[in-house]
């Protein structure tokens, strides 16, 4: 049985805002409860220009990129939170890096106006 933990990055089966689907993308773990997971998912499509303050990126020219597991730099997009269970998921990736870990919780309180 797989066990992610909090601050782990790991690849899931991450369902489409509208429940019709789900893709396999990256995911950082917020937190676990039994096997249900809070995940926030990673995007590989970096647009240009501002993005918005609930993204955070991840990016593939600082020192701290390898630790991710990632393959290239990404965004974490804190709005696109969901609830999977673990069997959703299939390999961990990495670690988010201390270094992006207050821009994260920054990011959620704009995406859950908190």
């Amino acid at each position: 049985m797989l066990n992610p933990k909090p601050g782990e990055i790991w690849l899931v089966r991450f369902p489409f805002s509208d429940l019709t689907s789900t893709k396999v993308r990256p995911a950082l773990v917020l937190a676990t409860h039994r096997q249900d997971v809070i995940i926030i998912g990673i995007f590989s499509k970096v647009p240009p220009g501002i993005p918005e303050k609930t993204w955070v990126l991840i990016d593939d020219r600082q020192s701290y990129f390898i630790q991710t597991g990632l393959a290239k730099t990404s965004i974490l997009r804190a709005e696109k939170i969901a609830t999977a269970h673990q069997s959703t998921f299939q390999r961990q990736l990495g670690t988010i890096p201390n270094e992006l870990r207050l821009k994260i919780t920054i990011a959620l309180q704009q995406a859950l106006n908190l």
